[in-house]
């Protein structure tokens, strides 16, 4: 098996908003972090992989199989949460558990507690009881328990403080560590990505800008902060603020000679600061300050 999960082209078109030729791929062992703004159409891909909305047009695999044609075959091997669990609030965990695994034919009830366990989940308390984290963690719980081979979280990490982030993002590493499982998951928490995805694919306006590895990306692009404030060389940023001090913003990594011949030393980015400058580069938006 190739991949996992493969996206081809994808379409799906709304009266304001459009998918357009949306495509990327997930290895198994790979943690793909899918970033993009709020509104840039994370939610819409990800509920077109499982086929909770129409699309006009493309091709979506899981396993290698058409994931139309091997919906309920496919489906038995996905563990899929959106960002928020809001069904059912005032069933305890244990109820839920008994009406999810009716849907699961591998779905192994010992592991189940044993994960939750494992969580620290209650499984006598009710869902509106949870915090994010355990919300998180009891979907988490489902998809191990029914030997998940694909994660599929919306915005999983949304919300949590940082102790139950870091936490999830632990468990994630964990799940992929035997190189036999993958995860997708959308966030527009950047910093969550610098700490366990290996891969990344950033969507904006619905179309995808980059798909393939957070190095190569990373890589990309450098960071500037230059205290002299030569404006002779805006034109060479991709996205520039000019604070009381010092102009900063993102350049082309090809653009290193460039600011060096100046005296200024352009750094590596982090994922925020690229995604940030780039957003603001794409919507033409300046900075008010």
């Amino acid at each position: 098996m190739n991949n996992i999960l493969l996206v081809e082209k994808l379409n799906k078109n709304y009266p304001s908003f459009s998918l357009k030729d949306v495509s990327f791929k997930v290895k198994p062992g790979e943690i793909m972090g899918f970033i993009g703004r709020n509104g840039a159409g994370k939610t819409t891909t990800l509920k077109s992989i499982m086929n909770l909305i129409h699309y006009e047009s493309g091709k979506i695999e899981a396993f290698d199989l058409d994931m139309n044609e091997h919906e309920l075959e496919n489906k038995q091997r996905i563990g899929f949460a959106l960002s928020e669990l809001d069904y059912y609030p005032n069933r305890t965990i244990r109820q839920l558990m008994n009406v999810t695994k009716r849907f699961y034919k591998n779905f192994d009830e010992k592991k189940f507690d044993e994960v939750c366990k494992l969580f620290n989940l209650n499984l006598d308390k009710k869902l509106e009881e949870l915090s994010s984290g355990m919300k998180v963690k009891y979907s988490v719980a489902i998809a191990l328990s029914h030997k998940a081979e694909l994660l599929i979280l919306d915005e999983p990490t949304s919300g949590l403080d940082p102790v139950s982030r870091d936490e999830i993002l632990d468990i994630f590493r964990e799940i992929v560590k035997n190189k036999d499982r993958a995860i997708l998951f959308s966030t527009h928490i950047t910093s969550d990505l610098d700490k366990c995805a290996n891969n990344i694919t950033y969507i904006h306006n619905g179309e995808i800008v980059y798909t393939g590895t957070k190095k190569d990306f990373v890589d990309s692009y450098l960071f500037v902060k230059d205290k002299s404030k030569n404006k002779d060389l805006l034109n060479d940023y991709i996205a520039y603020k000019e604070l009381d001090d010092r102009i900063e913003g993102l350049i082309d990594a090809k653009k290193k000679d460039v600011f060096t011949k100046h005296k200024i030393n352009p750094v590596e980015p982090d994922l925020e600061e690229i995604m940030v400058y780039l957003e603001r580069s794409k919507n033409n938006e300046s900075f008010a300050l």
